[in-house]
């Protein structure tokens, strides 16, 4: 169980001077980490990213939404220590802060995912306001964190769409190879049906080009291609194909913490404050 409302950290201090110096305590903006197509990085961008975030000072919380459970190995938590997970806040059984786990990261905790979340697309069908079940949980957390990332699942089921409808804005992490665009494409046209069926406000914060490999021709391609179809949305930080990013969620940590000097960790931190630097720009416009 993770108490937002009580830290001590560097972190923390950072965040609430940052309050006081704006006057406005600000609800957490809630992020999807999101693509229907499988193995382009998702689960590494939520992790990685989340680490930067809080080594920036935010405090952040990971929701992991996939049944699978990387996300919550990749941060070091043990399958003992998921009594409560994001299955039972789905159900109604169990609150954020009840369910939410600290992570070695000071500023990171994570509502870590169990085998059960299998069956949550089913029990969902017959339960009211099904799609908007992870959004009137994260509701209750107030404005004691910075950041919410949402680890989804490579589908569009149940509970990509309460993914999709609790958060406020979408990160695609888009591998660089020659695919990547039809699934994109896809990705669009579900980001449409949700903002015209749930949630109006839903936009793509940018995305993420992944596994970038530049002896390559082909992810230069790919990059060029994504950037002329999305322009801005495309962050100019790429996170390259990286042996030792591949090789930390075996050790339960995110590359930062496993190899902070490493290609793909530098990358990961250049991406948090490429993002945090774009929502300033946009907030003073």
């Amino acid at each position: 169980m993770s108490d937002f409302s009580q830290s001590n950290t560097p972190q923390s201090h950072t965040r609430q001077s940052e309050q006081a110096h704006s006057g406005i305590a600000k609800p957490p903006r809630v992020m999807a980490i999101s693509n229907q197509k499988g193995g382009v990085g998702k689960t590494t961008t939520a992790i990685n990213l989340g680490t930067g975030l809080a080594a920036i000072g935010r405090r952040v919380l990971v929701v992991d939404l996939d049944p699978q459970g990387n996300a919550s190995t990749g941060l070091g938590i043990d399958r003992t220590n998921r009594a409560i997970s994001s299955y039972d806040v789905l159900m109604g059984e169990a609150t954020v802060a009840e369910a939410a786990v600290e992570t070695g990261i000071p500023g990171l905790s994570i509502i870590p995912s169990t085998i059960d979340l299998t069956g949550a697309e089913l029990e969902l069908v017959d339960m009211p306001r099904r799609a908007y079940r992870l959004r009137e949980a994260l509701a209750a957390t107030g404005n004691e964190l910075d950041y919410v990332l949402i680890d989804s699942p490579p589908s569009l089921g149940l509970l990509t769409v309460n993914a999709l409808v609790a958060a406020k804005s979408v990160v695609v992490p888009l591998q660089c190879e020659f695919f990547a665009l039809e699934g994109l494409s896809m990705l669009m046209k579900t980001i449409e049906r949700i903002r015209a069926a749930f949630n109006a406000e839903l936009e793509i914060q940018g995305v993420v080009l992944t596994m970038y490999d530049k002896r390559n021709n082909l992810s230069d391609q790919v990059a060029q291609d994504v950037r002329d179809y999305l322009g801005d949305k495309v962050y100019r930080t790429i996170i390259p194909r990286n042996v030792r990013v591949s090789e930390a969620p075996s050790h339960g940590k995110p590359a930062l913490l496993y190899d902070h000097k490493c290609a793909g960790s530098l990358a990961y931190m250049q991406l948090a404050s490429e993002m945090l630097r774009r929502e300033r720009l946009a907030e003073a416009a």
